[in-house]
């Protein structure tokens, strides 16, 4: 039988054992000798902003400083901002640690800035079934630049992919045709070319990481180091709650709700004092809108027009202008919701429905708030001296022309008066106010 001392034991020796045992399993040399090499492994599925720039940029600075063998970058993205991709590319050829970028998993794909940065890569990679490239820049909204702007810009993005390019071996031609043709290619298409534009086609990361074991690599400064991936310590790199919640937020249609939504339930609560609700709601609706514009490339000239326009909206309630209010905040609003976010990336713009819904949406509230405004300029008023005009009471004493009386109205006795004889108990409804005296007739 086992004693009770006997049955604490068992467990806390199985635990020690346990973690022995995962401890020489960490420590355990590779085939070729040495430690466990150790990879950090992060995964980007978002549009390429600061935060995202921030993210990868932070994860190569960790490798660097722990001395990992590798860092793998799964990369899934439309593209995005070139100052940020510049930042992320600079990142990658200065770092000490090789940089692997696995587009992936299948059916994904690394278009515009995500394409610089796969053939920026000291290893290039892709899952079966995606695709990179489309690389062309274009003007803020998505809108065709004139000749020249056009001309310069893509001119200039693809001297820079032809150099990246070319220090990594890799297809220039075809990484110009990306970016002046916008020309996309499939994994087979990449790999087969003569050079090729990237290096490796494998399932998944556990297929490349085996692939890669023992590859020599170039790194952009001439030097070559021998990847040592067999048996690698895989490090998951996660984004910080702050960058979760940034990159959430940080789409242009996200954030641009929150603009909306944040103004909306303040100008409710300033028209509605004490209802709470809705300015609780727009306070964290703004905070976090401004949190996320911080990150997104905003034209303030924009910003101010949607905000005028929502002044006017609220104008129109003071001033009577017959709608003229209204169609300037409509066209105000518009105008700045387009304007709004300035980047030549497509994948940052507004999209023209949103915009047209929210802009409809303020039309109608403002329009429903007018209509009641006026409804209640046009009641009669129910309090004050212009109140008692219409109300109905009982003369208390005998009222004639000259000679005034006394009357109870609203379970008040007012000095009365009158332009015609009226009885000791006769029914009157008021006509007048001076004061306090009223003039009454008889009902």
């Amino acid at each position: 039988m086992t004693t009770y001392k006997e049955r604490g034991q068992t467990p806390f020796f199985a635990a020690v054992l346990a973690l022995g045992a995962a401890v020489l399993w960490a420590q355990a040399p590779s085939p070729a000798g040495g430690p466990r090499p150790v990879v950090y492994s992060a995964e980007v599925d978002s549009i390429i902003h600061p935060v995202s720039a921030e993210f990868m940029i932070e994860t190569i600075a960790r490798a660097d400083a722990e001395g990992a063998a590798l860092v793998l970058f799964t990369l899934r993205t439309p593209g995005g901002l070139v100052d940020a991709t510049r930042d992320i590319v600079s990142k990658m050829i200065s770092a000490k640690t090789p940089v692997v970028v696995y587009v992936g998993p299948s059916g994904a794909r690394a278009a515009s800035a995500g394409f610089i940065i796969t053939i920026a890569a000291d290893v290039a990679a892709m899952a079966p079934g995606t695709h990179i490239g489309a690389a062309h820049p274009v003007a803020g909204g998505g809108a065709v630049m004139d000749e020249t702007s056009s001309k310069k810009a893509a001119e200039d993005m693809a001297a820079y992919v032809r150099t990246i390019a070319a220090k990594r071996g890799r297809n220039g031609q075809l990484a110009e045709q990306a970016v002046l043709q916008s020309k996309a290619f499939t994994e087979g298409e990449a790999l087969k070319a003569v050079p090729p534009l990237v290096d490796l086609v494998a399932a998944n990361p556990d297929d490349l990481l085996k692939a890669l074991d023992g590859r020599v690599v170039t790194r952009f400064d001439g030097r070559t180091t021998t990847l040592r991936t067999a048996l690698a310590n895989v490090v998951p790199v996660r984004m910080t709650l702050r960058q979760r919640i940034l990159s959430s937020i940080a789409h242009p249609n996200i954030a641009y709700i929150l603009l909306s939504l944040g103004t909306l339930g303040l100008t409710i609560e300033l028209w509605s004092p004490g209802a709470i609700l809705p300015g609780v709601v727009g306070g964290l609706s703004l905070l976090l809108a401004f949190f996320a514009l911080q990150v997104l490339p905003i034209n303030y000239a924009g910003l101010l027009l949607m905000l005028f326009g929502l002044l006017l909206f609220a104008l129109e309630l003071k001033v009577t202008s017959f709608g003229l209010l209204t169609i300037g905040g409509i066209i105000s609003l518009i105008f700045g919701s387009l304007m709004l976010i300035d980047s030549p990336a497509p994948e940052l713009q507004l999209s023209l429905a949103l915009v047209m819904s929210v802009v409809l949406g303020f039309t109608a509230i403002a329009a429903f708030l007018v209509r009641l405004a006026v409804a209640s300029q046009k009641t009669a008023p129910v309090t004050g001296a212009e109140g008692l005009i219409g109300e109905a009471g009982e003369a208390l004493t005998p009222i004639a022309p000259g000679t005034p009386g006394s009357a109870r109205v609203h379970g008040e006795i007012w000095n009365a008066a009158a332009n015609e004889p009226i009885g000791d108990g006769v029914r009157v409804v008021v006509t007048h106010v001076n004061g306090l005296t009223l003039t009454v007739r008889k009902e």
